[in-house]
């Protein structure tokens, strides 16, 4: 009770104080009549508020002051609802400078938008919400918008609705460039969406606003229908709307379009200006089209407008990334004609180009034209200059110009030490990196990322791990954090340098760091696994990738398809490339072509042909290389019509042939004998302005060699110094190897001498020779080149032994034969069924059968499978041993191997049979060796025929007789008494069939 009656009195005393400060402040001198009065005894908050709510004086700007008084008198108020009244009051007042600084302190006073929104909303609606205190909102958004919170600005425009508020034009344009300038695109179009929900009418600068953000994210075609609705509604686009669209459609690289938008731009009574012209031959430098660059700027100064010095360094600029220096200067003295000087930007620029390109040289001579005209060279000029002897690892001449720019005074920046410690580190002075990174520390500059990243990635690149980690270490020590560039660099250093564990350890911290890895971190691995042949483990890389949600780009598919290629895994290849289309990435012709070939080479011509077609209908336009892939398939195949006639289509099309395509075709010609075809085809090549390279020459001298003509080989040989190549070790090879199988020893030995001088003998020409000697009975020569060979520590192998073996098992020479075998195996070198069946055959020349079963035992225990030679043979010796079981179970194991009987071991067999006179059995194998085509003797036929007749089987031996007649061994005039009595003779034999 006592505390109700305490706050009645209270606020009596209040309304008294308020009432009189109200009258005081209607006088003119209210400054010094509150002086100088007890006033200040009865201020307090309430009192204040009531006089500011009450609004009795009638002069906003008066309250305002007096606020101030108050403040300056008692301490601040940080009263949101006091400054509320405040805002609202000055605002209807118009006195917006007033009421912006109040907004202001509202706005450092309190850091949620909402708060000081519903103070001002509340203080609105008291006033009923007059239209002229909508201007407030516009005020408190200006306001936010111009300290830079753009995120607060946007959110009390969006929070407004509830008093049906719509900024004005300019406000929401100049909100909407701001968020545009900030990147803040999500925001930007929630603005837009709402005020056009709010059926706001976008004028010129708005609609432009919006296009330049389509714009600005690469969505040209939403940009040209915004555009087109502009006009629809009567808003018609100016010039700068028209240079934000052409901007647009330059950096999507769609030229031609920004050309015609020009077009439409002067349909519509619109003149391009230097901003349009300048944005164009940008463009068209920046996709290498300089010619028509050019044109622009010819059409440019055509109509009156002066190009100035951006145009110009653009121009340059785009010579010198096409490695045109000589237009680059051109451009520099064209600029001259326009009355433009050169400035320190455009040297910087053609010192750059010229530096890139190694031409230091010139690049002095820039330097002392500028110097010469006035221009005084910057810290990024020497820097360029530096990084130009860098690149030439002239680490010497890098260091002088350091110390020119020292002598000048002239500061070098962190890029000026980054560069220097590139160079350094390219160069592998990793000690005097770590000097210049102290010199930098010394100076108070701090080594950036971009420096820590080179030196790390040249430690990766030499598998420095430890050194590495300790200088990543350091880097984060010092606050600098790694970004997604740094760890690429360090992953792909570490890829190349086949540290694949390591490369992984980064990339798993990376991702712990919450940084996103991209198309480039997975690309290092999958290209490096590629490169090694590991395909399981690029495959997982690339799915690794995809189920991130990352996009490959171009080079990784093309990575993968050829790396699988290569490997004959041609599945796998149109796994990747069928993945290639479904995510809508264009295959290119150097894509296409990998597959064809690929499909060529594992003799799959006709689907090679299905792709070539699908390549075309898809518009793309086969290449050299794809039409070198389907001719060298048709070769392979045998069809050299075909691939003819492909060469001849490549021609119409107007394909140039390459050297490699006269050597497919020329090797395909050779192989199938038509060597005058293929002479034909090697002397067009020079008058195609062609130069036969040394695998041309190669086949060549290989045809000539293989078809016996090794005089024209030899010519060729010749020839080859003349055009200034050099023959290689295949060239000397088939050289040698046609002299040997000429009988040519002498030439042979003299190109062996050569080829000794020059270090081209290899196991396979002393294989050649020394077969050369064995075939014309030189056996002590061949022998002798044995012992040269290994004193020559050329390494013999199997093929050199087996051809030692072959002769002295030819000559009888067994002992040294089988002692060629042992020191074979001596020198761990492995006998193949070759080298087996040729002892096993000498054995059983010269009837030591008991040798022959050994060594086919020994054969088959080391797991080498017998020939049908190494069989034939083996079951002669065991007929003449009279071993028929073992003849019967080696002829089971043939059958069941299915190796085929040739007709001696038949004649062995039957033979022994009928020793045994096992005749039926013997009938049962004639009967089953015409069947396979074979013949048997006539003496063993009659021996058969008369054993069966002796035996009381003249049924049988008319058999013998029946089957001769039936396999068309022998006339059907032919009697048994003629078989039996061994009465036939050659004469009476027919021809197999």
């Amino acid at each position: 009770m006592l505390r109700l009656q305490w706050r009645s009195v209270s606020d009596q005393q209040n309304q008294v104080s308020v009432e009189e400060i109200t009258n005081i402040l209607k006088r003119n001198n209210w400054n010094s009549l509150l002086d100088s009065s007890d006033i200040t005894n009865k201020l307090n908050p309430d009192v204040v508020r009531a006089v500011l709510h009450q609004n009795q004086v009638g002069d906003s700007k008066r309250l305002l002051r007096f606020f101030s008084w108050y403040e300056h008198k008692l301490g601040a108020l940080h009263d949101l609802d006091m400054m509320a009244i405040l805002v609202v009051n000055l605002c209807n007042s118009h006195c917006y400078g007033p009421t912006s600084d109040v907004i202001e302190r509202m706005i450092r006073s309190c850091s949620s938008p909402q708060v000081i929104l519903g103070s001002i909303v509340g203080r609105y609606r008291y006033c009923n919400g007059s239209s002229s205190n909508q201007k407030v909102f516009d005020l408190v958004i200006d306001k936010y918008r111009k300290m830079g919170l753009l995120d607060e600005a946007a959110g009390v425009l969006l929070g407004a609705k509830d008093v049906e508020f719509v900024p004005s034009l300019l406000l929401f344009n100049c909100l909407l460039s701001d968020l545009l300038k900030a990147n803040k695109l999500e925001l930007f179009w929630k603005l837009c969406r709402s005020m056009s929900e709010a059926n706001m009418v976008f004028d010129v600068y708005a609609y432009t606003s919006m296009i330049n953000a389509h714009c600005k994210v690469g969505n040209v075609k939403e940009a040209e229908n915004l555009l087109s609705e502009m006009g629809e509604k009567g808003c018609e686009p100016n010039a700068v709307t028209y240079n934000v669209v052409i901007g647009g459609l330059c950096r999507a690289g769609l030229l031609d379009e920004a050309i015609e938008m020009k077009k439409s731009m002067l349909e519509k009574g619109l003149v391009p200006d230097n901003y349009t012209y300048a944005t164009l031959i940008n463009g068209f430098c920046a996709e290498k089209r300089l010619k028509e660059a050019k044109i622009v700027l010819v059409e440019m100064t055509g109509i009156g407008l002066k190009p100035d010095t951006k145009i110009f360094n653009a121009l340059i600029n785009g010579f010198m990334r096409q490695g045109d220096i000589e237009a680059a200067f051109g451009i520099k003295d064209e600029m001259l004609v326009y009355g433009i000087r050169e400035d320190l930007i455009i040297f910087n620029t053609l010192l750059n180009g010229v530096c890139k390109a190694g031409r230091l040289d010139k690049a002095q001579e820039l330097m002392d034209e500028m110097i010469k005209m006035g221009l005084k060279p910057d810290s990024s000029t020497y820097t360029l200059l530096i990084e130009g002897y860098c690149r030439e690892h002239d680490m010497n001449s890098a260091f002088k110009v350091l110390e020119e720019m020292h002598r000048l005074n002239l500061a070098p920046t962190v890029m000026t030490y980054g560069v220097i410690i590139n160079g350094l580190c390219h160069s592998g002075n990793f000690q005097q990196a770590s000097d210049v990174i102290g010199e930098m520390d010394a100076k108070g500059l701090k080594p950036n990322a971009i420096v820590y990243t080179s030196l790390m990635a040249a430690h990766a690149r030499e598998g420095r791990f430890e050194e590495l980690r300790r200088i990543f270490d350091k880097m984060v020590e010092q606050g600098i954090k790694p970004d997604v560039f740094c760890y690429n660099s360090l992953i792909a250093g570490l890829c190349k340098a086949h540290k694949m564990e390591e490369a992984r350890i980064f990339l798993v911290e990376m991702l712990a760091r919450g940084l996103q890895a991209n198309a480039y971190t997975y690309g290092a691995f999958i290209d490096e696994y590629s490169k090694l042949g590991k395909m399981e483990l690029a495959d997982r890389y690339f799915d690794e990738m995809l189920g991130c949600g990352l996009i490959p780009n171009n080079v990784i598919y093309m990575t993968l398809i050829d790396a699988h290629c290569k490997i004959g895994n041609i599945t796998e290849a149109f796994s990747v490339f069928r993945c290639m289309l479904a995510r809508k990435v264009l295959p290119d012709v150097q894509t296409y072509s990998m597959l064809i070939q690929c499909l060529s080479k594992t003799g799959r011509h006709q689907d090679a042909i299905g792709l070539f077609s699908e390549m075309s209908l898809k518009g793309l336009v086969p290449d050299v290389f794809t039409y070198n892939s389907l001719i060298s398939g048709n070769c392979k195949q045998g069809d050299l019509e075909k691939a003819l006639e492909l060469h001849e289509e490549m021609c119409a099309k107007g394909i140039t042939s390459n050297i490699a395509t006269y050597n497919i075709i020329i090797s395909g010609l050779i192989k199938a004998g038509e060597t005058e075809r293929a002479k034909k085809m090697f002397d067009d090549i020079s008058r195609k302005g062609l130069t036969p390279n040394t695998v041309t020459y190669s086949t060549m001298i290989d045809g000539c060699c293989i078809c016996g003509n090794v005089n024209a080989a030899f010519r060729l040989f010749d020839e080859m110094p003349q055009r200034g190549i050099s023959p290689d070790s295949f060239v000397y090879n088939a050289l040698l190897d046609g002299s040997c199988k000429e009988g040519k020893l002498e030439k042979a030995l003299d190109l062996f001498q050569q080829m000794l001088r020059k270090g081209f003998a290899s196991t396979l020409t002393f294989n050649t020779l020394i077969d050369g000697f064995c075939k014309s009975a030189k056996l002590q020569e061949a022998k002798h080149l044995l012992e040269v060979m290994i004193e020559k520590k050329v390494m013999p192998n199997h093929v050199t032994y087996t051809i030692l073996i072959d002769r002295h098992c030819n000559e009888g020479m067994m002992k040294e034969a089988k002692e060629l075998f042992l020191e074979m195996q001596e020198r761990n070198l492995n006998p193949t069924v070759i080298t087996y069946r040729t002892l096993i055959n000498g054995y059983n020349m010269i009837g030591d059968r008991k040798e022959v079963f050994a060594f086919f035992k020994d054969m088959v225990a080391k797991g080498i499978k017998p020939d049908k030679i190494a069989y034939d043979v083996t079951l002669d010796a065991c007929c003449k041993e009279g071993n028929l079981v073992e003849a019967l179970e080696l002829r089971d194991e043939m059958l069941e191997k299915n190796v085929q009987m040739s007709a001696s071991a038949y004649e062995a067999l039957i033979q022994a049979l009928c020793k045994k006179e096992e005749y039926s059995n013997a009938l049962r194998l004639l009967d089953e060796m015409g069947g396979s085509g074979h013949r048997l003797s006539l003496v063993t036929c009659s021996v058969m025929a008369r054993g069966l007749q002796t035996a009381g089987n003249t049924d049988k031996a008319a058999k013998v007789l029946e089957n001769m007649t039936r396999f068309g061994w022998v006339s059907d005039s032919t009697t048994l008494s003629d078989l039996v009595d061994g009465n036939l003779i050659d004469g009476d034999l027919r021809c197999t069939r």
